[in-house]
């Protein structure tokens, strides 16, 4: 009962019996709002708002959160290294990093409430970029060639587990160290033969610049012999505790999201314009597709869903990055990724 109406009925009814039967009532009326109230959650994305965040504006644009009884808000990021602590610290009850760099602070930081619950990109986008031009095509054309590396740069750090397992001899490789925004102007230039980055952004910063697409090589790491996964929805593991629903609906939204922009990217482009009008929302709907096409939609998602990881496979992953980090602890991988949110088969992309 609302407070007007519970007023009236005071008015109304003079009786003691009645007055107490008006408030239980407006009580029950209160409780039952509250029991249907959606659950808020703040989502912190790795990066800033453009083409592969596309799948979590259609989820709230086309009604998936919204289904799940979740009110959810998304933030801009500043990279992994920055999302990691924010869902840690229970900033953000949820958010969007590279697992890789979760292994890595997990084992900084033993204990830290936060695993990751959702593999989004089975294939990372950790990428050597080339001119053909140039003469790199294939991760041995490096040998005799300069690369273009930021040393904060997460593809560069994989390096060493790609250049074993690629079979590049490092000591014929000059390496450069740049800064992110000269990366690729230096490459455009001619100054450097090929960088490290992510493909999908380092391809059309590329093209941005004038380069011709066709003088493009992109060289994807895990093409070549790179084991490791890439960004995953991550959770503070209090909060899955207490709300382990909201993070069953919330990864069944993103998955739907997914689904929605793999099937429509144009409209998955557009909801990101919506959000920052900066964008160019042609060059986004590219962005997203390339992301479609080498990080999300794999052989493996195809045929076993989204979300999952191959256990196999990700001990080999922590052993290639044993390669590129010192633990200080054994890795455990259970601290790293918890399936239990997810339904069984995964989240079909067919």
């Amino acid at each position: 009962m609302k407070q007007l109406e519970l007023q009236q009925s005071l008015f109304k009814h003079k009786s003691l019996k009645t007055v107490a039967k008006a408030f239980s009532i407006a009580l029950l009326a209160s409780a039952s709002t509250a029991s249907i109230a959606a659950t808020k959650v703040q989502f912190a994305l790795d990066w800033k708002f453009e083409g592969p965040s596309a799948a979590f504006f259609a989820a709230v644009d086309n009604g998936h959160f919204a289904k799940a009884d979740l009110d959810v808000e998304i933030s801009p990021g500043q990279g992994s290294l920055a999302a990691i602590p924010k869902v840690a610290t229970g900033a953000f009850p949820m958010g969007f990093a590279d697992i890789n760099s979760l292994v890595q602070f997990l084992d900084q930081n033993p204990g830290a409430p936060v695993t990751a619950v959702m593999m989004v990109y089975d294939k990372p986008p950790f990428a050597v970029v080339g001119r053909k031009s140039q003469g790199v095509s294939a991760p041995k054309d490096l040998e005799g060639k300069t690369l273009g590396a930021p040393p904060p740069d997460g593809a560069w750090a994989q390096f060493p587990a790609f250049s074993e397992a690629a079979g590049i001899d490092m000591d014929k490789v000059t390496v450069n160290p740049v800064g992110f925004p000269t990366r690729e102007p230096m490459l455009a230039e001619g100054k450097v033969d090929a960088v490290t980055g992510f493909s999908f952004s380092s391809f059309l910063n590329l093209v941005r610049l004038g380069v011709p697409e066709d003088d493009i090589s992109v060289v994807l790491m895990a093409d070549h012999g790179l084991e490791l996964y890439g960004n995953a929805i991550i959770v503070n593991t209090e909060f899955a505790k207490e709300n382990p629903d909201a993070v069953k609906g919330f990864l069944a939204a993103v998955a739907a999201g997914w689904k929605d922009v793999i099937a429509d990217p144009e409209m998955g482009a557009k909801a990101v314009g919506d959000r920052n009008p900066a964008a160019d929302v042609a060059l986004e709907q590219r962005r997203l597709q390339l992301a479609i096409d080498a990080n999300v939609v794999t052989d493996y998602t195809m045929a076993n869903g989204m979300g999952g990881i191959d256990a196999d496979r990700f001990d080999r992953a922590l052993e290639q990055l044993g390669k590129n980090y010192e633990f200080k602890n054994a890795p455990d991988k259970a601290l790293y990724f918890d399936d239990s949110f997810l339904p069984e088969g995964n989240f079909a992309l067919k």
